[in-house]
């Protein structure tokens, strides 16, 4: 008896179901819709963290990019022994900085220096995400967006890391510390200093949440699998 071939609709929603280590076996088989079913999942994160270190949203798509190719051609090496997003993430990292590091002649990151400690501010406090609804919210929230990613794109790109890493993307400090390559006293240091300069250069009264900075979605992020499947394809032999 002939199979029923499974539609691929129903395929990719059966896969995006899977763990990342349940899809890791088959994409390192070559399984398209396992590999577009990881790089949708983690396309969120990926982005924030190198649009931090870029601060370019066309050049941040490219190291994404970049760095989904890497690690898909060298999954081999990946041994499970972390998070697949925790190995995606500093795969990301290390794409950012080198690109940051070719630009121009500058400090790395694990290099600054920090003996200058600021004292006192306060941990900035955000209202939570408003409701999406009428005209008036939507543009409200977009205004208070457009503001956030303004103020964290004038962090020193020392401080921008590790603030959107840790109170983007809710990381842990030992765990940012860890992506960074650093010393988690010298991440709460620079965590400290980052969220004063962000309280300083913006009002309390805003709205909105880290949650909605630097969106990738849509159509962008659909395409990503189809541009990483593309590059993957021509590095095949």
């Amino acid at each position: 008896m002939a199979a029923i071939p499974v539609p691929v609709a129903r395929h990719r929603q059966y896969l995006s179901t899977l763990s990342d280590a349940e899809l890791v076996p088959l994409a390192m088989q070559g399984d398209e819709p396992a590999i577009r079913a990881i790089v949708q999942r983690h396309n969120q994160r990926l982005f924030r963290t190198a649009r931090a270190v870029i601060r370019s949203d066309w050049e941040a798509e490219d190291v994404v990019q970049a760095a989904y190719v890497r690690a898909f051609t060298n999954l081999g090496t990946f041994r499970g022994e972390a998070e697949l997003s925790t190995w995606l993430t500093r795969i990301t990292l290390n794409e950012a900085l080198g690109r940051v590091r070719s630009r121009k002649n500058t400090t790395g990151i694990e290099e600054i220096d920090m003996q200058t400690r600021s004292r006192g501010g306060e941990v900035l406090q955000f209202p939570s995400l408003l409701c999406a609804g009428d005209p008036e919210t939507e543009l409200s929230r977009s205004q208070a967006r457009q503001l956030l990613e303004q103020a964290v794109d004038e962090l020193p790109d020392e401080f921008r890391a590790i603030f959107v890493l840790r109170d983007v993307e809710g990381m842990s400090t030992d765990e940012a510390a860890s992506y960074l390559g650093i010393r988690p006293e010298t991440a709460k240091t620079r965590l400290h200093r980052a969220r004063k300069m962000m309280r300083q250069s913006i009002e309390k009264q805003l709205s909105g949440a880290f949650s909605a900075l630097f969106p990738f979605d849509g159509a962008r992020c659909a395409s990503m699998g189809d541009r990483v499947i593309a590059a993957l394809r021509v590095k095949t032999p």
